[in-house]
């Protein structure tokens, strides 16, 4: 199993200070946690887009380009793209110039996005949210198959055999579908050969294994076999399970009542917090031990070949974030290898 660490790069105020960190200091921070992610042994760093004050990423590209002259072997992704108001070939150019300045570490993860702000900035519809994502993902799949692209659709300028470079270095370049729990979403994946990142920060975890069980059925009815599925999850690792939940807790719970303010959710409260952390809850939070047995336990579920987990839901002390990343790639990862790797044998 792949396993990795993704953020959206918060600058949101500290709820044990009261300071909000600057945009420039998190970028110096992202960077180093993507260093270290890569000198533990871990796989994949996602860095995702956001439009909003209180995140510091709006181009993941270019971040990541930052951290590929910075790592050696980890693979760069996002996570995700918005591909529903941006434009699918400056996409292809972005990732594939970072294809090649990684040396073929790059990766899209296509999403239609949780926030909704990117629309009107670039001139979008919301109402064509999804007819937006459709048009402009099969674009992007065109892109990165054929140098000269003949295409034509609604919401973008025809190409009649235009060029589109550089190419990347791998061949093809890995595009993921990100998708929150929408069973049309998982079918599109599977039926265009796509891997699927399925993002899980709420509920039980066999709630989702529907959309699993479309996805990969979708793909071997189109004749694509099996596909790659990720869990994404939001969660904190600490030497105690003590301390990973007291202090992912604050941050978490800032957050999540400032987002439910403006979607109606109810505030978080510690009781459905903890309950969150249980075997069967959505949050990976606890000491690297809880933390294997809860990738293991979702595993049986799932089957899935990649793990996410988002560490800075809020702003954490960059030292602690540090930590556990340290814990998921030195004493969480090679655990889990080892189980699989002796179940599978």
């Amino acid at each position: 199993m792949e396993i990795g660490v993704y953020t959206f790069a918060e600058v949101t105020p500290d709820p044990r200070t009261g300071r909000t960190i600057t945009p420039n200091e998190r970028l110096r921070e992202l960077l180093e946690e993507i260093e270290l992610a890569d000198e533990v042994g871990l796989d994949v760093f996602g860095v995702g887009e956001h439009h909003r004050p209180d995140f510091a990423v709006s181009s993941p590209a270019v971040v990541l380009a930052a951290a590929a002259a910075r790592t050696e072997r980890i693979r760069l992704t996002s996570a995700v793209s918005v591909l529903s108001s941006d434009d699918p070939v400056r996409v292809f150019q972005d990732f594939a110039t970072l294809d090649l300045l990684s040396g073929g570490r790059a990766e899209i993860m296509a999403g239609r996005g949780s926030f909704i702000e990117s629309f009107p900035l670039f001139g979008y519809d919301l109402r064509e949210y999804d007819e937006l994502f459709a048009e402009k993902l099969e674009l992007l799949l065109r892109l990165r198959e054929s140098e000269h692209v003949t295409w034509s659709g609604k919401h973008r300028p025809a190409l009649d055999g235009l060029g589109v470079y550089p190419r990347p270095l791998q061949d093809p370049l890995p595009v993921w579908v990100a998708v929150g729990g929408t069973p049309e979403s998982a079918m599109r994946a599977g039926r265009l050969g796509l891997p699927m990142a399925l993002a899980i920060i709420g509920g039980m975890p066999e709630r989702f294994a529907p959309f699993a069980d479309l996805h990969r059925r979708s793909s071997v009815e189109a004749g694509h076999g099996v596909l790659p599925l990720s869990i994404n999850s939001h969660g904190f690792i600490a030497d105690t399970a003590k301390a990973a939940a007291d202090e992912f807790f604050p941050p978490l719970k800032a957050v999540m009542d400032k987002i439910g303010r403006e979607r109606g959710w109810s505030p978080l409260t510690r009781q459905d917090y903890d309950a969150s952390l249980t075997k069967r809850g959505a949050a990976f939070v606890g000491s690297p031990q809880e933390i294997v047995e809860k990738i293991l336990f979702q595993h049986e579920i799932f089957g899935h070949q990649r793990f996410l987990i988002q560490f800075s839901v809020g702003t954490m002390p960059h030292d602690r974030i540090m930590r556990a990343i340290e814990l998921l790639g030195t004493e969480v990862a090679p655990a889990v290898r080892a189980e699989l790797g002796a179940l599978a044998a």
